[in-house]
């Protein structure tokens, strides 16, 4: 056999170091618990995940729109995930850590692939990887729908490539590829509705690296690629991808109707949106930059300084107008910036869904396209490589995200620790408050919990969640009657929780109020059929009041 040419030698240890330092650096998470803000949603008090594949739940995964999105191949790798390890959160943890490695293994083949670059694209694969903004994404078990969506993008866009490179000599099997990179994408959008900018990016990579714009002349120095001007035209570029525009419109409707029909739209003034939106872009970009005072939900502040937003929007200007003002000289500034803007769109608040003004594992995807910016720009600086910085450079970053993201980890060891931290970095959390309060409740210290449900009440009157659990905690602390103003008003801002309408229930039933008693619990039963405690408590109420109606 042949000796294998140095570079295959050199991308083969490459990815040995990449999959195994990125493995090494998250082991720990292999012994964290779940968590107590979506885990129990989406696992361990889950009865259609937590009983594992069957036909029912694979039906169910693919028909309900629980936890305000349609994903149904990240329910059923849930399920798949209980049905071989049960509850151990260390194995689920495990599963993720898996798919971040395969990830950033992806990132470096699909990029060595298009650009031919090694160390650029080992670069952006090693900071992707190992980045402190990603830690979010892979040690808790609910981001499942990150890496797993993530894992389908990035197989689209190898698929997609090799489709475009075969297409160019009219090869019979570019359609296999490009059924594909279609049926590749589709699983994405089943994974996490956040892919749904994929086509859009597509378009950008046919710009550059793929070069396949008619007359899109690029003045790359050193490149040996032809000229675009025997490639397809721009309508035919914008054509081809229509199926996959068809298939992001439908993900994006499906996950509207889902979101708004789950309560999870935030009905916002178009400014708030607006001003949240572009303040986000350039956190997002400081803290790509500097990652610090990351935690696990950043609380919204629902009115921002209009010169802070004003301010913001300024800066992504002129950081656009920098990226794009070269773009035939430094297509990969153009192309990375605006994969950076575009993939982060559907998250960014325009559409409000959830209270969190931002988050850390909303970087996943978008990185990748600010990394490629960042990394080809810095390897052509004249002045960084004549002095040759730029390798010292690249090691001082490394380094310095291994280091962040090991700290980081350390705040997924527990609940209390994890939420706490939130705390300091956002002291207006109310989000934050209230899964403190519940883990400080699970390991019997109701005192704590008490004072940070009273904490996230203050904060955010408007938080069923924060309302409900205060009401338990006070009538565990002896104070029925304060806890039943605040039953009440966790019951009229989430009508549809049968959780609450059942506790409200106990009360009324506790008080001898037995008709207002019944109703709760029959609206427990009309939102939850079958809810065994709101049946069992129902008929003795009736047994003994057969007058109540």
């Amino acid at each position: 056999m042949p000796a294998a040419r140095p570079d295959r030698k050199l991308f083969a240890l490459l990815c040995v170091v990449l999959a195994l330092g990125t493995a090494a650096l998250y082991w720990p998470i292999t012994g964290h618990p779940f968590i107590l803000y979506d885990d129990e949603q989406y696992i361990t008090a889950n009865p259609h995940v937590t009983t594992g594949l069957s036909w029912a739940n694979f039906l169910w995964a693919f028909q309900n729109g629980e936890a305000a999105n349609w994903h149904p191949l990240t329910w059923l790798s849930h399920q798949l995930d209980c049905q071989l390890f049960a509850q151990n959160a260390g194995w689920h943890h495990l599963v993720n850590l898996l798919f971040h490695v395969a990830n950033s293994l992806l990132v470096l083949v699909f990029l060595r692939n298009v650009t031919g670059a090694l160390w650029g694209s080992a670069i952006v694969a090693a900071l992707f990887a190992w980045h402190p903004l990603h830690v979010e994404s892979v040690a808790w078990a609910s981001e499942r729908k990150d890496v797993l969506s993530t894992f389908f993008w990035l197989l689209t866009l190898m698929a997609y490539a090799r489709y475009a490179e075969l297409s160019k000599v009219q090869s019979p099997k570019s359609k296999v590829y490009y059924a594909l990179a279609l049926l590749l994408f589709a699983g994405g959008l089943m994974s996490k509705p956040m892919v749904v900018t994929l086509p859009c990016v597509l378009l950008l990579l046919d710009f550059w690296p793929l070069e396949r714009i008619a007359g899109c002349k690029l003045q790359v120095a050193g490149s040996n690629k032809p000229t675009c001007n025997l490639q397809p035209s721009t309508f035919n570029l914008l054509l081809e991808k229509l199926p996959f525009f068809l298939l992001a419109a439908a993900g994006s409707a499906v996950t509207y109707l889902v979101q708004t029909g789950g309560g999870a739209v935030w009905a916002t003034p178009w400014s708030e949106r607006l001003a949240n939106a572009v303040i986000a872009y350039a956190r997002y970009v400081g803290k790509l930059f500097f990652p610090g005072d990351l935690a696990i939900v950043y609380s919204h502040p629902h009115h921002w300084p209009v010169f802070t937003a004003l301010g913001a929007a300024g800066l992504l200007l002129v950081w656009t107008w920098l990226a794009l003002r070269g773009w035939r000289q430094h297509p990969w500034l153009a192309v990375g910036w605006l994969w950076f803007l575009g993939t982060l769109v559907p998250t960014i608040g325009i559409v409000q869904v959830g209270a969190q003004s931002m988050a850390d594992r909303y970087t996943y995807i978008p990185s990748i396209g600010f990394f490629i910016a960042v990394v080809w720009g810095l390897a052509e600086s004249p002045r960084l490589q004549e002095k040759r910085f730029l390798p010292l450079i690249t090691l001082g970053v490394l380094a310095g995200c291994v280091m962040l993201t090991t700290f980081q980890i350390q705040y997924w060891q527990d609940n209390i620790r994890l939420f706490r931290r939130a705390l300091e970095v956002s002291p207006d959390n109310y989000i934050a408050a209230n899964c403190l309060g519940k883990a400080y409740e699970k390991t019997g210290d109701a005192a704590h919990a008490l004072v940070c449900y009273q904490l996230a009440v203050a904060t955010e009157p408007r938080f069923p969640q924060s309302q409900f659990n205060y009401a338990i905690a006070l009538m565990g602390a002896g104070q029925p009657q304060a806890a039943f103003k605040h039953l009440e008003v966790a019951a009229a801002l989430e009508p549809r929780n049968p959780d609450i309408q059942f506790d409200l229930g106990i009360y009324f039933s506790q008080h001898d109020n037995w008709t207002n008693a019944a109703a709760c619990f029959r609206r427990a039963l009309a939102v939850r059929p079958g809810f065994p405690p709101a049946q069992m408590q129902l008929n003795r109420l009736l047994a003994a009041h057969p007058d109540v109606k």
